[in-house]
């Protein structure tokens, strides 16, 4: 295997969801990685959309670096089967190493761990912390109630306009791959 040229941090849920479409998405989105060369950073599991997004990269011969708290192993199914595997001791160490060795961040549709996922880069954002870029794939509309309320706690004082722009809302696997390779080239 080639070194890759950069990686794409993937947030999403351990559970697939009741729209196939999230599943098609999540499987979609680690070929694309793999194809383009990229290194997928997850989450570890083995189960939901974390499980289907490595699975697919895995299958198009793409560089994995999973990392998951201890404490989630079983519950998540721990892929031990990865490039790089690495246990942390807690959900802030795991979402830190993520961050650190990424150089994009994708968010997946999930659940509460995701959307803390996403704030925590966020405000990282926000705060001068980071310029990495953050894309949500929003498929099948799943994202809009979130966007809908980021453009809420703007409009009523709670955080600058300029944070609505450090969020790219993604339509598509095909949107994503063309807004990654802007950004990441």
């Amino acid at each position: 295997m080639t070194r890759f040229k950069s990686s794409v941090c993937v947030f999403c849920g351990s559970r697939d969801g009741g729209n196939p479409a999230y599943a098609e998405a999540a499987e979609a989105t680690g070929r694309m990685i793999a194809i383009r060369g990229w290194r997928l950073v997850y989450g570890a599991g083995d189960v939901g959309l974390m499980g289907r997004v490595a699975r697919s990269a895995q299958e198009e011969g793409g560089e994995t670096f999973g990392v998951i708290p201890g404490h989630l192993c079983e519950r998540e199914v721990g892929k031990r089967d990865l490039s790089h595997f690495v246990m942390t001791s807690n959900m802030h160490e795991r979402k830190t190493v993520m961050y650190v060795n990424s150089d994009a961040v994708v968010v997946l549709p999930g659940g509460a761990g995701s959307l803390d996922e996403f704030f925590e880069v966020l405000t990282w954002r926000q705060l001068g912390l980071h310029a990495k870029p953050i894309f949500l794939l929003n498929t099948d509309g799943f994202w809009t109630p979130l966007v809908d309320l980021v453009d809420h706690f703007i409009a009523e004082g709670f955080a600058e306009a300029d944070l609505r722009d450090y969020i790219r809302v993604i339509p598509t696997v095909d949107a994503l791959e063309a807004a990654l390779r802007s950004a990441l080239s």
